[in-house]
């Protein structure tokens, strides 16, 4: 009983059944979310373990960001450890476990979609697998920018110290500045889709999304100002213009789906206080 229960949690299977009326007890919803995490967590330590053998690589990928801004900026710039005798051990936990969160984006990603599928109708689970294929790439392409501008940002924010003055820089917060780059970017690319299926479960129409498209547009330039480490208009831009563009996108499908469900259904378009013709 004990091995079946356990191959249940890692199989993402409910423990208990469905009940008649295609309903889970919350208790089985919480069952269901300890065994998605439980998958997150397992995949997320085994590529842990992995990105251990392959250090040196990961540090040249880390390092590379701010070899390129130093080229650009005179001598007065370094990077150093502060943690003690620990920095080392801590250096390498850090670095691995930034590195097995990215390559496990595909499985969490996967998990946070699959948690909600049940509560969406049938019609609508087909979209999984779109979700997926979108969103995964779409996440790795938010990486890539941040990795493409981070030099930039850095030149910035170094170029601002004094020449008189040495920019020590404990490679810990370098570390944290280069993560939240990179994700900060992956996620704001997340945004179009989660629109999407949003619109896909009747929760925001096409309409609503043009009606408010200006206010829109200032909030995506708002949270790229906020979101982005560095303080440089380069990095917001090279942030906010792909998201701008990606809205447009997620509008455009909103309204093609809007108006196909209004085709399928003469009166989608009535509202909850108003006569249908029949």
């Amino acid at each position: 009983m004990a091995l079946r229960g356990i191959y249940r949690l890692l199989s993402g299977k409910p423990v208990h059944p469905v009940g008649p009326d295609g309903r889970m007890a919350l208790s089985d919803h919480f069952r269901e979310l300890r065994a998605r995490l439980l998958k997150v967590a397992l995949t997320f330590l085994l590529v842990f373990v992995v990105s251990l053998f392959f250090f040196d690589q990961l540090f040249d990928f880390v390092y590379g960001p701010y070899e390129q801004a130093l080229e650009a900026l005179p001598e007065g710039s370094s990077l150093a450890t502060t943690s003690g005798a620990g920095g080392g051990l801590m250096l390498y936990l850090k670095l691995c476990g930034f590195a097995a969160l990215i390559v496990t984006s595909p499985v969490w990603l996967y998990q946070i979609w699959a948690f909600i599928l049940p509560g969406l109708h049938p019609a609508e689970k087909r979209w999984t697998r779109i979700f997926v294929a979108v969103a995964v790439p779409l996440f790795l392409i938010g990486v890539v920018l941040g990795f493409v501008t981070l030099p930039k940002g850095l030149e910035v924010l170094i170029g601002l110290n004094p020449d008189v003055i040495t920019n020590l820089v404990d490679f810990n917060e370098y570390l944290q500045f280069f993560t939240r780059t990179l994700l900060v970017f992956g996620l704001a690319f997340e945004i179009p889709v989660f629109v999407v299926m949003l619109n896909r479960a009747g929760v925001v129409k096409g309409k609503t999304l043009a009606s408010y498209r200006p206010w829109i547009i200032i909030g995506i330039f708002v949270f790229a100002a906020v979101a982005t480490p560095s303080t440089d208009p380069f990095t917001m831009t090279f942030m906010a213009v792909p998201m701008v563009v990606l809205y447009f996108i997620s509008e455009v499908l909103a309204r093609i789906h809007d108006r196909r469900v209004a085709e399928r259904s003469p009166n989608a378009g009535l509202s909850p206080d108003e006569v249908s013709p029949l």
